[in-house]
């Protein structure tokens, strides 16, 4: 568990008013793993199911569950996370994508409760619960590390929140039972936390969280740690969930790959901004600018100029593209370069086999390095061959300088 973390569950519990009873039960100071929220209960796990697997131009067009309005937080001189505007729909999957130290997870925590903001309001199905507490709103966050207790069963850290409620010994067997049902965890019940797999316990942290009904499910890179298989599988399995919830989550992840995969809308930010924000193929396929370019995937590079909606390229080639006359870089994505007759003369530099694709970076005669990721095998094809590479201009986007 990170100090971050230690930081934000401890401050859970003392919100809470749990530390004493924690303390009695011989729990550790980070008894509020499952970021309880007294406010979630109602929700229910099917809460906005209508709006399950939301497009983002769907999600816009409804009033929004989780709103946020000039949000910031500054540590004296130092900007976290500059005034941001975001809205997140009912039933969306929306994920915030960033470098480390961009401010994406402690915008989570703000909306957790865990940190206080510098300015703005957050409203949560259109109450205001800015100067809330943790434990007062309709939230619940998965962290990193998962905060299970290590002395309890699934079945007892599971429960754990509904138990703190002091709700009836049956309802939350019930109630555990189903959320164990759902992230596939039956019959694990009875089993102690070190006997499971890392997979298992991501499984229980989000069974923990959801047995609290949140509104609004916050999860903060909570498959970093995990390898690259379980990582995937629990992609999948996250997925699975949303779907069948229908809830609202946020998550929190600086790999491009996993929020793509993940998400319906994704938000990019860096240094404490949003820079984008759309669908995972509108990210991707146009950047708004020359960062979110590079972070959200691999791309070449070639300057030119706009001059009465023709954009010459130092390369040679020119193409139509409406815009004000200035200097401008082009931007193509590896997959859309391919050998052929006609195209661009070339030098390939380095030849990388990558199992679904080989990679070929090419210089050109001006200097820039082309990047080619390539279907078919390239048997024979090695540094220092002559190879032309072309690509079509609807491939091509471009980015103002």
């Amino acid at each position: 568990m990170t100090a971050a973390d230690r930081a934000g569950l401890s401050a859970m519990a003392d919100r809470a008013g749990l530390s004493a009873g924690a303390d009695r039960a011989g729990l550790s100071a980070g008894a509020d793993g499952a970021g309880l929220s007294a406010g979630a209960d109602g929700a229910g796990l099917s809460a906005g199911a209508d709006g399950a697997g939301l497009s983002a131009g769907a999600a816009a067009a409804v009033a929004p569950l989780l709103r946020l309005d000039g949000v910031s937080k500054s540590y004296g001189t130092m900007t976290a996370v500059a005034p941001v505007d975001l809205s997140v729909a009912a039933g969306e999957f929306c994920a915030i994508l960033g470098p480390s130290g961009c401010g994406k997870s402690t915008l989570l925590r703000i909306v957790a409760g865990l940190v206080a903001p510098s300015t703005g309001r957050i409203r949560i199905a259109g109450e205001d619960v800015t100067q809330l507490g943790a434990e007062r709103r309709p939230t619940n966050m998965v962290f990193q590390s998962y905060g299970l207790f290590p002395h309890m069963t699934v079945a007892q850290n599971v429960g754990f929140g509904l138990s703190l409620r002091r709700l009836p010994p049956a309802e939350i067997s019930a109630r555990v039972a189903e959320a164990l049902a759902l992230v596939q965890l039956d019959g694990f019940g009875a089993r102690m936390i070190d006997r499971l797999s890392g997979g298992q316990q991501q499984r229980v942290a989000l069974a923990r969280a959801l047995i609290l009904r949140p509104k609004v499910l916050l999860l903060d890179e909570p498959l970093s740690a995990l390898d690259l298989k379980l990582r995937h599988q629990m992609q999948e399995e996250i997925r699975r969930i949303h779907a069948e919830t229908g809830g609202t989550f946020l998550f929190v992840t600086h790999d491009q790959g996993e929020a793509f995969a993940l998400a319906s809308r994704v938000v990019v930010m860096n240094g404490g901004r949003i820079e984008q924000q759309g669908t995972p193929e509108e990210v991707y396929r146009r950047p708004a600018t020359r960062f979110v370019a590079g972070f959200v995937g691999e791309a070449s590079y070639l300057s030119g100029r706009r001059s009465g909606g023709v954009v010459a390229l130092g390369a040679g080639p020119r193409f139509a593209a409406p815009g004000p006359d200035a200097g401008v870089t082009a931007m193509i994505r590896p997959e859309r370069l391919r050998i052929a007759p006609g195209g661009l003369p070339a030098r390939v530099a380095d030849v990388q086999f990558l199992g679904p694709t080989t990679l070929v970076l090419a210089r050109l005669p001006g200097g820039e390095v082309l990047r080619a990721a390539l279907g078919d095998p390239q048997p024979g094809l090695s540094a220092g061959d002559e190879v032309r590479l072309a690509w079509d201009p609807s491939d091509v986007w471009v980015l103002d300088d």
